[in-house]
């Protein structure tokens, strides 16, 4: 079995999901900088400007879970390539609704792509399962590394197409058509994944420590040491980085008065903070463990979203989201891993799908509150807000992190994993 695992295209398969992640950032950046933008000139409503990215973050929520289910029982790559599908159509739908003023299909559309960007999201699942527990957070930060690329090619590829030109809905017709043929090419990525990484996980298990068993009940896994903080921490960082993410272009355009062009700069700057350094950071948690790196990165997010309210530039707003993406790195990889620590490949799918319907509800609701508080009260309230969120769950971390919430350790050769006992809590666990 183990020669076996030997020769299994790891690295192939790793450096095909970066590809994908890299080709679904880019698609990402415009959805960050204009989905406030394009419900507000289709519709006309500003003091719902939240609820476009509202609409995208609860389709987001509602798929991860059943997403995560399928991906437990058909394998990863079928229900990835089908996301991708799903969002190069919800592009199109959305540059139909911009070219005739159709506010029903910008909210078709919306759902569509939320709904991808919720399955593509659990690509590190699969990302998970190709690497042993020691060695697990390096090998999702080897995949997650794909999205830099996507962070040069969404401002070179979009910036042109809004450059010089008055801002009204036609003219995001065309990037939008763009992003849905980018979301293709994401999908024919995807498609090139073989063995599947579930398949992956099964092989090595015996062999490299990765606990392995039948899948237990949600509610015996959450009871697991370590689970209940990694989720809280999950919940909190992506909640509060995509709602900041998302109305940070109506807060460059509207309150700070800078040309919309220069709002792609600024999310690529967020982009390259959220993996430019994730080689790094993957190598990091393990050392470090995952108490200190969750602690570490949501403090980061703390300063960071303070920091809007003082700071108006373009650079300077570049600054604090390129540090808002760098503490969510550091605190979502190591919530990641540790999720992926306590799970079989038979759960994975499944918890991961739980912690990405929490964050994306609470990003919803976030970016629901900041839109009509950015309209009431002015930036401080999503800079404040935000700060104080991301902040609330450290004491939980540290409270709850103990009796088992650090890496694993890399086992001794020959040295067998251990199932998951009924009760929720590995065999041997605090001996």
């Amino acid at each position: 079995m183990a020669a076996h695992a030997a020769r299994l295209p790891i690295r192939r398969n790793t450096v095909l999901l970066a590809g994908v992640l890299a080709v679904n950032s880019a698609v990402l950046q415009l959805v960050a900088a204009v989905s406030s933008l394009t419900f507000v000139l289709v519709t006309g409503f500003e003091k719902l400007l939240g609820l476009g990215p509202a609409i995208f973050l609860v389709s987001s929520a509602l798929t991860a879970v059943p997403a995560g289910r399928l991906m437990d029982r058909l394998g990863r790559i079928p229900v990835i390539a089908g996301g991708f599908a799903l969002g190069a159509i919800g592009c199109w739908t959305t540059a139909l609704g911009t070219a005739t003023d159709s506010a029903v299909a910008v909210i078709v559309g919306f759902a569509l792509i939320g709904s991808s960007s919720g399955i593509a999201l659990l690509v590190r699942t699969a990302a998970g399962d190709m690497y042993p527990a020691a060695r697990r957070a390096r090998g999702i930060s080897y995949v997650l590394f794909g999205a830099v690329f996507g962070a040069i090619l969404g401002p070179a590829f979009f910036s042109p197409l809004f450059s010089g030109k008055e801002l009204e809905a036609d003219v995001l017709t065309i990037p939008w058509i763009a992003a849905g043929f980018i979301s293709c090419l994401a999908l024919v990525l995807a498609l090139a994944v073989r063995p599947d990484p579930k398949h992956i996980a099964e092989l090595i298990a015996p062999d490299r420590g990765t606990v392995v068993g039948p899948a237990a009940p949600l509610r015996e896994i959450v009871r697991r040491p370590g689970v209940i903080p990694a989720l809280l921490a999950g919940f909190a960082s992506m909640g509060v980085m995509v709602s900041v993410m998302n109305l940070t272009g109506y807060v460059v355009v509207d309150h700070r008065h800078h040309a919309q062009h220069l709002i792609f700069p600024i999310i690529g700057a967020h982009v390259l903070g959220m993996y430019a350094l994730v080689l790094f950071i993957g190598a990091l948690i393990d050392r470090i463990g995952r108490t200190t790196a969750l602690a570490g990165g949501l403090a980061i997010m703390a300063a960071s979203c303070a920091g809007i309210q003082v700071l108006e530039s373009v650079p300077a707003t570049a600054v604090l989201l390129f540090g808002l993406g760098l503490g969510w790195n550091l605190s979502f990889v190591a919530a990641t891993a540790q999720l992926a620590d306590r799970t079989s490949p038979a759960e994975r799918g499944k918890l991961l799908g739980v912690n990405d319907l929490g964050s994306a509800m609470l990003g919803a609701a976030l970016a629901l509150l900041g839109g009509a508080a950015l309209e009431a009260i002015g930036v401080a309230a999503l800079a404040l807000g935000g700060a104080v969120i991301v902040l609330l769950p450290i004491v939980w971390i540290y409270r709850m992190g103990a009796g088992g919430f650090e890496p694993p350790k890399a086992e001794p050769t020959g040295l067998q994993p251990v199932p998951f006992g009924h009760s929720g809590t590995p065999p041997g666990e605090g001996a």
